[in-house]
């Protein structure tokens, strides 16, 4: 899936622009998307995708009541240039729907999460609508929820239970899956059979690799200085050999030439015996 330009019926000079809206009066979206850095993970996930958060949706003009700002928004085949031209993602000159769309619960927006907005993306077409309550089912209809569009209508997407305080369910838009762990919204990706990394993870990665890499450097240094100590161990020995090799060669000349003082000598000795016995007349 790549991104495109959506050939537009406006030139860009009149396209209208969303007004600046006000934050949020509740910080949920904060802890469990952008504190946990799984938006970050999705949107790195998904590097031809629009990823945003509290970016507004409306199917046509940017005017009027018929606006919702999601807490995570995700489409593909879409026009980032012309979301940040028109401050929002006006579907009509989009071209398409967004398909997927996340809503994480608070105390003041839970009930109309599951009622008034899931009526609202239903007609927008939104590809796929999830839900998310941190508090386990206290402020949605359920920890975590998700519907599909069918033939223009949602139909809810199977829930799993993996066991105390894990739920999941399919997001074939994403092709991961939607996880509800003890609370926190994660994302797992049945390919890699992983979890997309949350900043703690990522920031523990890091850690431990530099940790790795400390070690790894350790050990070459210290390899380094063995094989340093062993070349001096070397060298020494070598030093030792040459000195050793050195005073083998100086007394064996110095038998040479005492073996040849002793034949000069006993030379010598021969000729004064021959003189001896000639001058005796023998």
């Amino acid at each position: 899936m790549t991104n495109k330009t959506t050939a537009l019926t406006q030139v860009r000079e009149d396209l209208e622009r969303f007004p600046d809206f006000p934050p949020r009066d509740d910080m949920q979206n904060w802890f469990y998307l952008h504190e946990s850095a799984v938006g970050s993970a999705l949107a790195i996930h998904l590097p031809n995708a629009i990823v945003v958060s509290e970016v507004p949706v409306t199917p046509s003009r940017p005017r009027g009541s018929d606006v919702r700002i999601p807490d995570l928004l995700v489409a593909f085949d879409s026009d980032l240039a012309l979301l940040r031209e028109q401050n929002g993602y006006v579907i009509d000159s989009q071209g398409k729907a967004p398909d997927f769309v996340l809503e994480v619960a608070s105390r003041s927006t839970g009930e109309v999460d599951y009622t008034d907005k899931r009526e609202v993306y239903e007609r927008f077409g939104v590809g796929e609508y999830w839900r998310f309550d941190p508090s386990g089912g206290e402020y949605h209809d359920a920890a975590p929820a998700g519907d599909r569009l069918m033939d223009g209508v949602y139909e809810p997407i199977e829930i799993e239970a993996l066991g105390e305080g894990r739920l999941r369910g399919y997001s074939e838009a994403l092709r991961l899956y939607v996880c509800w762990e003890e609370g926190m919204l994660r994302f797992f990706d049945p390919v890699t059979e992983s979890y997309l990394r949350s900043h703690e993870e990522a920031v523990g990665l890091v850690d431990e690799e530099r940790a790795g890499r400390l070690a790894a450097e350790s050990r070459a240094g210290a390899a380094e200085a063995r094989a340093q100590e062993e070349a001096a161990a070397r060298g020494t020995a070598e030093a030792r050999a040459g000195e050793e090799e050195a005073a083998r060669l100086a007394a064996q000349a110095r038998a040479e030439e005492e073996r040849a003082a002793r034949l000069a000598a006993e030379s010598r000795l021969a000729e004064f015996e021959a003189e001896l016995r000639r001058l005796r007349g023998e």
